[in-house]
């Protein structure tokens, strides 16, 4: 059984920054692909970024490529998305997912385990 915490969502205004982390527990963290995918209210569950387990590939969604950054720590079980330059339409539920595949794929039914989500809020 593999559990995923997410945290670091909150309100911010258009142009801030946030960072959000993802701590996994249960399996060895560095067997994962892990990846970032976010739902907007009344909208399909999209992905955000994708990273291997030894960030080489790292993949980003058109809409945030050039703000986001993703990255991870395998000493200590966290992802992290870097979020810059933040619009009022990144505002949603970003969730954190693990591929047992240990790929970076920008597909969710790659994903076996997910996260509750965090809430991410950009006031224009």
């Amino acid at each position: 059984q593999v559990n995923l915490v997410e945290s670091g969502g909150d309100l911010v205004q258009a142009g801030g920054s946030l960072r959000l982390s993802c701590t996994v527990s249960g399996r060895p963290f560095r067997r994962y692909g892990m990846g970032w995918f976010r739902q907007a209210p009344g909208k399909e569950r999209t992905f955000v970024a994708s990273i291997n387990w030894n960030s080489i590939r790292k993949y980003y969604g058109d809409s945030v490529q050039g703000r986001f950054t993703i990255s991870r720590d395998n000493a200590k079980n966290t992802v992290y998305l870097q979020m810059n330059s933040l619009k009022p339409e990144d505002t949603a539920v970003y969730y954190c997912a693990a591929s047992r595949a240990n790929s970076a794929s920008v597909n969710a039914r790659d994903y076996n385990d997910w996260g509750q989500g965090t809430k991410v809020t950009v006031s224009s």
